[in-house]
């Protein structure tokens, strides 16, 4: 991959040569090429702004060094194929599409990057319209602020994109579980130690020291939701229903809530299992909550009501434990709980390789949804009494990316 750089103030790419970048380069995996606008002008001053046309206050980046830049940088041949590896260029404005990490790997898929960095209240339109002629043009923002220019945006956009390269990073596998991945499913990542093992009072959670790598799996995973649900739950885009109504993550609050559904839920599954041995029939407000700290769970609500609900864990490394589908009797029949059931296997870890959940022995009516949805009967399983094992092997598309 081949990155070059348009600025005023070159001496800003420095860092390039430092740490993992540097190291890249000398391999051979990337080549920068940082290149000064003021170069491409032709009066004493070197001028590269002027006043903007209909007022306003500031300047404004003129066209002609950018043309004369671009002509340097991109190919003559204006009417290349967009696929055949034509380069980006890539304008870094507070006006442009939010960059993320799915931004960044499809950025790290081209072969040729040419940053903008403009300055001032900005460049001339015609230099982004003249570009989008000779190349895919992408305005990109770092975020809801504004810098004094472009130069710490492209350096930041260039530390997330060369860094998926293959090759860049010594340990590949330090890539999957970062926050944003899409092996993690765009959840936050989850808290980090290393030793020693207590330090100024506090200490390393036990549960890193056990040696239980399910265990660990696990805390890993819920660290993740819960640090994802506190600090950007907007990272947690809801499913939506056919009617619109979203399928949200559970809170706290929604304890009182949920014990009320499942106990009438749970009244039809003793009435059809001839038990009332159910654990669900039997717990506390505060058993509820408690369990909501340790499962992954979602809500329903039609006017302000809580209508259904499902949840899931991690057991193991690869087990992803599916339980409580739980649909208000005035809904049951309605197509809900396989919502329900489709929406908590999306939301699985990419980890997962299976799903299990269990229903009573004589929940035909359950039980026919599971099989159709995949799951299997596994009379090999123990299963809780007067209750059945189904599980559900994970199939996965092929995501491997193809530039196109």
């Amino acid at each position: 991959m081949r990155l070059d750089y348009v600025t005023i103030f070159p001496d800003f790419f420095a860092p390039l040569a430092l740490s993992l970048p540097g190291k890249a380069a000398a391999k051979g995996l990337v080549a920068f090429g940082v290149h000064d606008l003021r170069s491409f002008t032709h009066d004493r001053h070197r001028t590269v702004d002027d006043t903007p046309y209909g007022g306003g206050a500031g300047m404004v980046m003129k066209p002609e060094p950018w043309g004369e830049a671009f002509d340097a940088l991109l190919p003559a041949d204006t009417h290349a194929d967009a696929d055949a590896g034509r380069p980006t260029v890539v304008f870094t404005t507070p006006s442009g599409e939010p960059f993320d990490q799915a931004l960044a790997a499809e950025l790290a898929t081209r072969e040729h990057l040419v940053f903008a960095c403009g300055r001032y209240e900005g460049i001339d339109q015609r230099v982004i319209d003249h570009a989008r002629e000779r190349a895919e043009v992408r305005e990109i923002s770092l975020g809801d602020y504004v810098l004094n220019g472009g130069e710490v945006a492209a350096l930041a956009i260039t530390e997330a994109v060369v860094r998926l390269l293959p090759g860049f990073m010594g340990n590949a596998e330090s890539l999957v579980e970062e926050s944003h991945s899409a092996e993690t499913g765009g959840l936050l990542e989850y808290p980090v130690y290393t030793k020693p093992p207590t330090w100024r009072g506090r200490e390393v959670p036990e549960v890193l020291r056990s040696g239980d790598h399910g265990k660990v799996a696990r805390w890993r995973h819920e660290q993740a939701v819960r640090r994802t649900a506190e600090r950007r739950p907007d990272l947690l885009a809801p499913s939506v229903l056919d009617d619109g109504t979203p399928i949200v993550r559970a809170v706290p609050a929604d304890a009182a809530e949920l014990l009320v559904l499942q106990r009438a839920c749970w009244v039809q599954e003793a009435l059809a299992n001839d038990s009332l041995d159910i654990p669900a029939l039997h717990e506390s407000l505060d058993d509820v909550r408690a369990w909501l700290t340790e499962w992954d769970t979602w809500v329903v609500r039609r006017a302000g009501r809580l209508v259904a609900a499902v949840r899931g864990r991690l057991e193991g490394e690869d087990t992803w434990d599916i339980g409580r589908i739980m649909v208000a009797p005035d809904l049951q029949g309605s197509g809900l709980g396989r919502v329900l059931l489709e929406h908590i296997q999306q939301v699985a870890p990419a980890s997962v390789t299976s799903y299990v959940l269990f229903t009573g022995a004589g929940s035909v009516r359950n039980q026919r949804m599971y099989r159709k949805a995949g799951f299997r009967l596994r009379p090999n399983l123990p299963a809780p009494a007067g209750a059945v094992v189904l599980t559900k092997t994970v199939h996965r598309p092929d995501t491997r990316r193809t530039n196109l």
